[in-house]
């Protein structure tokens, strides 16, 4: 037997449960489905209906592009920053016109995309008054570009506003002053904007990875990583940070107007000819004060001129033997045979370059520098021509990795020359698991053997290599180490 008031209970639980269905939005109405993951009880194209923003012909954007239908009920999703929302995903919180930086003018509000304009104001951003106290002369002056034109020749001027042509209604010019134009960025092909491969900002294509062209009209045959190992400069630049990368080529910044030869140039952009001018001025020819001639950046001064840009006289106290020798240094050749020698001072080639340097330009890290350009094998640092490996990598160009079972005791033990000096001093070479890695100049098991610098075989020579030379050189051990090493 039921126990008293049962009756009533379920009289209120149904009343309750049919007033709260009543509630619920026909579009989530529990009907369309019988349950969690069964199928939907509308038809396709009902489903896509109750998706679709009145008014599109079948086959249009379902939930405004935004989202996507389930059995008639859109599921918002974000593509970029801001939130989509309401029962077609039709209003986003940043979508919004704006004008001179400012949403709806500073006059509004936004409202589900579109600005709810104050009192006094029109216009899709709320840019324009609707009444104006401007004379004509003075609402021209305020539409007028950096170039006195005004609204860019693309639009009329409205109480010192531009109103933009856009007839057809795609938007695609706009700006304050209507500089934009997008319409600029249109595939003539393809009628596509960037040719799909891009997006446009203010009529210039910026093109996705592995596309370029003003239009993104051309696809790269290398792929994105090989583009850029092409357009780094030997400092580890990308085109010198003086222009873009294009499909493994360098479109440099500022060129000439001739499009022909500009101020900066070159491969990877490494040369700057706005370095030798004193004043710059892209249209003149004073290069280097008019005593010199610039090449890649670097003024190639005239005799008696001299100067980071040849701008004073140069009265030399020194005699030529004495400025030579002044040059040479240690080396036989003044400036190490990679300079200029005035007046006792080197000027280092390649000019504007930064790899050869030095007082008498002895630095040379192109040698550190393997057949494809990388420099000490990606594993240590160049430092005046000689590569410091990182833990783990040893040899010239720190291409071995390093594998060494001794002791540290064990490896100077194989170092140390007859007179038990590691690696014959200091500055001959350093100890590397058992082996002497010497430097320029110096040979043997020990780096013992004194071969000069004045070589140009020197820079591939190994540990070893004495052996298998054979040269005019006079090598051999220097003179006054002759006692040191107990040799007649």
């Amino acid at each position: 037997m039921r126990p008293a008031g049962f009756g009533n209970f379920l009289l209120l639980a149904s009343s309750l449960l049919f007033a709260g269905l009543s509630a619920v939005p026909q579009s989530f109405s529990p009907s369309l489905r019988s349950g969690p993951g069964a199928a939907c009880r509308l038809s396709r194209a009902e489903s896509e209906r109750r998706c679709r923003a009145p008014g599109q012909p079948p086959g249009g954007a379902l939930c405004h592009g935004r989202g996507r239908c389930d059995c008639g009920i859109c599921i918002c999703h974000v593509s970029e920053p801001g939130v989509y929302f309401g029962p077609l995903c039709e209003c986003h919180e940043w979508m919004c016109e704006t004008y001179d930086g400012s949403t709806c003018a500073g006059h509004g509000a936004c409202d589900c995309g579109k600005c709810r304009c104050d009192g006094g104001w029109s216009g899709d951003a709320c840019q324009y008054p609707k009444t104006c106290d401007l004379t004509k002369k003075q609402s021209n002056q305020m539409c007028k570009n950096s170039q006195d034109i005004i609204c860019s020749n693309a639009g009329t001027c409205h109480c010192g506003r531009c109103k933009c042509d856009n007839s057809d209604g795609n938007g695609l010019v706009y700006g304050k002053f209507c500089e934009c134009d997008d319409r600029e960025c249109i595939d003539d092909e393809t009628e596509e904007i960037c040719g799909g491969h891009g997006k446009c900002y203010c009529g210039n294509c910026y093109c996705q990875a592995g596309w370029h062209g003003d239009k993104c009209e051309f696809q790269c045959d290398i792929t994105p990583w090989e583009s850029k190992r092409r357009c780094t400069s030997p400092d580890g630049r990308v085109c010198s940070n003086r222009g873009i990368c294009v499909c493994g080529e360098c479109s440099c910044h500022d060129v000439d107007p001739t499009g022909d030869w500009g101020d900066i140039h070159g491969d990877t952009c490494e040369c700057d000819e706005r370095d030798c001018k004193a004043v710059y001025d892209r249209y003149s020819d004073d290069f280097c004060s008019g005593h010199g001639q610039c090449n890649c950046g670097r003024c190639d001064c005239k005799v008696g001129w001299y100067g980071k840009k040849c701008e004073h006289p140069r009265s030399c106290p020194l005699s030529a033997e004495e400025s030579i020798k002044k040059c040479q240094g240690s080396s036989a050749l003044p400036c190490s045979g990679r300079g200029k020698c005035e007046c006792g001072e080197c000027t280092c080639y390649p000019p504007g370059g930064s790899r050869v340097y030095g007082k008498t330009c002895e630095c040379d890290d192109r040698r550190c520098e393997d057949l494809d350009g990388v420099v000490c094998g990606g594993h240590g640092t160049c430092s005046c021509g000689r590569c410091v490996c990182g833990r783990g990598w040893f040899g010239k160009l720190c291409q071995h990795p390093r594998k060494c079972n001794l002791t540290e005791e064990q490896s100077r033990s194989l170092c140390e020359s007859a007179d038990g000096v590691l690696c014959s001093g200091k500055g001959n070479g350093i100890c590397s698991c058992g082996n002497c890695e010497c430097w320029d100049g110096w040979n043997g098991n020990a780096c013992e053997i004194w071969l000069g610098t004045d070589l140009d075989f020197l820079p591939r020579i190994g540990r070893n290599g004495l052996h298998d030379l054979k040269c005019k050189h006079n090598v051999g051990i220097r003179p006054n180490d002759r006692e040191n090493q107990n040799i007649k």
